[in-house]
């Protein structure tokens, strides 16, 4: 009884139609509106394993998400609290500046810089960012890595062949029915009325 009391949840009016409004949003993530959800039931008085039932979840994740609820600060937004907590890893190696500043240098052409080339390879990138100060160091990986992350995403050649295929199926497919229908229709149909 004793968790329960400590994981019980009082919501200000104000904070309770916000969490129903990212609850029932369209565009809200899975993962926000269920924390919202728990919180909610929570405040209606839900136990923590009636929560978890109803909200399809763990009970260990519907006591974090209760915990994480009441640690937060009240001038935090509701969307801060229901937060996934920063994770540990190693910081980023480049910065958003350093990135830009690659990708732009591998859109200028190499005789710009006085590189006896046609085209950059990774290896000359890394070199030339070294030298113009945009970097300490890179590796050529890196700068592959770099300039592949920074590629917009495109449609693949495969599913762009499928959907112009798609689109003329239902024609043939149709015209297929009918003449097998017609062709069945034929062979197999006896004028009075029985199949052979």
């Amino acid at each position: 009884m004793a968790l329960r009391s400590a994981l019980s949840v009082t919501l200000s009016p104000e904070l309770k139609s916000a969490l129903e409004r990212l609850r029932r949003a369209h565009r809200t993530p899975q993962q926000l509106a269920s924390r919202a959800w728990i919180i909610l039931l929570a405040a209606d008085g839900k136990g923590v394993r009636e929560t978890a039932r109803i909200a399809a979840v763990e009970a260990k994740t519907v006591r974090l998400w209760r915990r994480r609820w009441l640690a937060g600060k009240d001038q935090d937004s509701v969307a801060e609290r229901l937060a996934d907590a920063p994770r540990s890893g190693a910081p980023a190696t480049f910065t958003a500046e350093q990135v830009c500043a690659i990708v732009a240098l591998a859109c200028e052409p190499p005789s710009a810089s006085g590189r006896p080339i046609t085209h950059w390879s990774q290896s000359e990138l890394a070199r030339e960012a070294v030298e113009r100060g945009l970097v300490a160091s890179i590796s050529q990986r890196s700068v592959g890595r770099l300039l592949k992350s920074s590629r917009p995403p495109a449609a693949s050649g495969p599913a762009l062949a499928h959907a112009q295929a798609r689109s003329c199926v239902p024609g043939q497919v149709r015209r297929d029915l009918r003449g097998l229908s017609q062709r069945r229709l034929g062979r197999c149909a006896d004028p009075h009325g029985i199949d052979r």
